[in-house]
């Protein structure tokens, strides 16, 4: 693992600390990639890790005077998911950024961090590049702006030098003559990685197309065009003979692999059905229609949602102390500097509530409450804990009285081997914060980054229903 971990509270420690380190240093703030790829030692020779998750005003998503939107580097999915903003002027990107993972992963998982890791199959990648997104880098020794389109130069391999720091993503704002969708096409409904997906950003004239950007994902070593399919649709007006053909050009851009999750020729055929299903939905108009206009984030109640600052840079380094709220009480733990969060609750703080399932963010039996916001543990670096306030299962039962989820768990039997219930616990917990009468729909959104072995599925969302009901719910 790290040897070193710091909290920094401002960028110019951070590229500061990146150019005195080199390439022994990484910036992170999820780490939902990062952690488990040093951990596994696909990542070597990596012994800094930089959080800037506690520098403030790096989560923000704004638009400036000429119409350019811009996403600062802690700027999660679940930001982009939420944004008015992004959904109104830039809806591919909410759309890929609502498909990414489940909403534990959405909450630390940064589109900074998706753009960086720079894997072909990472949902936002494909969206931005047909966004015409530009990435801002800065050093100490100065700031250059990149087009996304110029910052890929093979799988997992970018530009970016190991000095500097990704700062700034922009686009510009979709203006009202233009439309826009992401498709994605995964193996299951959340938790999947692509298998291809695709954006669309079509311009219109009267009725007929001006411009027209097809970018297509997992399919080749970085995210590209079909040019020949967007060379076609300009001057056409948007009928299905049209699509049809757009769709088969779109095809022939793809020359994918086989692998694991899918044959080439599957890939292929899917990279026309996409296609079909992105044109046809922006020639209806119904794009947005099963975007959910309320989306489900496990932030429970919003004003809840900040992040506690630090005085000053912490640098932790064995026995540096770790300083937490946990449950509400304050513990301080002089080891577990190069753990994980949950390894660090369960060995630790010796709080073993917390299930250790997968340790790589796929089944949620380590959903712990982060700052407000559900998380799981297994993705967290320990230290990242160091003046955060943080709720496990232990802590959901409040003067002697158990959660209202933890006693329709027990009331309608929704416990099989019980491995996972911890997990469902929280998640359910943090969306009834949430949203008080959630619909099923909401629930299943709650549930999806939890997964449970005995598929008991049904009875913990009829549990969930029936503690919805409860009249002395528990808020946070």
């Amino acid at each position: 693992m790290w040897r070193d971990y710091l909290n920094v509270t401002r960028v110019d420690e951070a590229i500061r600390v990146l150019a005195e380190r080199g390439e022994s240093a990484r910036i992170v703030a999820g780490a939902t990639d990062l952690n488990l790829e040093i951990e596994r030692g696909v990542r070597t020779g990596i012994d800094t890790l930089i959080d800037i998750t506690r520098i403030p005003g790096l989560d923000q998503i704004s638009l400036d005077d000429d119409g350019v939107i811009h996403l600062g580097p802690l700027v999660t999915h679940n930001h982009c998911v939420a944004s008015k903003l992004i959904v109104e002027r830039g809806f591919p990107l909410a759309r890929a950024a609502w498909e990414v993972g489940a909403p534990q992963i959405r909450n630390r998982g940064t589109v900074a961090g998706n753009l960086i890791t720079a894997s072909p199959a990472n949902d936002t990648i494909t969206p931005l590049m047909a966004l015409g997104a530009k990435v801002t880098l800065l050093s100490t020794s100065g700031e250059r702006v990149v087009p996304l389109e110029q910052f890929y130069i093979g799988v997992r391999r970018t530009v970016m030098r190991p000095d500097e720091m990704l700062v700034d993503i922009s686009f510009p704002a979709l203006q009202v003559s233009q439309r826009g969708t992401f498709i994605k096409l995964g193996l299951r409904r959340a938790q999947a990685i692509s298998l291809v997906d695709a954006a669309f950003l079509l311009t219109f004239q009267g009725g007929r197309l001006q411009k027209a950007v097809i970018t297509l994902g997992s399919i080749a070593p970085t995210i590209i065009h079909a040019a020949q399919a967007e060379a076609y649709l300009v001057g056409r007006t948007l009928d299905e003979n049209t699509i049809e053909e757009s769709a088969r050009l779109a095809e022939q851009a793809a020359h994918p692999i086989d692998d694991v999750r899918s044959s080439a020729d599957y890939r292929s055929e899917m990279v026309r059905i996409c296609a079909l299903r992105g044109l046809r939905s922006l020639a209806a108009g119904t794009e947005k229609s099963d975007y959910p206009p309320q989306p489900v984030l496990l932030w429970g109640q919003t004003d809840k949602r900040t992040t506690p600052m630090l005085p000053a840079r912490v640098e932790h380094k064995n026995g540096t102390p770790i300083v937490t709220r946990i449950n509400g009480q304050e513990h301080m733990f002089t080891s577990g500097q190069n753990k994980t969060l949950l390894r660090l609750l369960r060995e630790d703080a010796l709080l073993t509530g917390t299930k250790e399932g997968c340790a790589e963010g796929e089944c949620g039996a380590c959903t712990v409450f982060l700052d407000g916001v559900a998380v799981m543990s297994c993705l967290v670096p320990a230290p990242r804990a160091h003046g955060a306030e943080i709720i496990t299962v232990e802590g959901l039962a409040r003067d002697g009285r158990l959660h209202p989820v933890q006693q329709a768990f027990i009331d309608v039997g929704a416990v099989q081997c019980g491995y996972c219930t911890p997990g469902f616990l929280m998640s359910a917990a943090k969306l009834l914060e949430e949203r008080p009468h959630p619909t099923k729909d909401d629930i299943q959104q709650a549930i999806t980054g939890n997964l449970c072995r005995c598929t008991g599925y049904y009875t913990i969302v009829h549990a969930i229903e029936k503690a919805a009901q409860s009249a002395d719910k528990i808020a946070g």
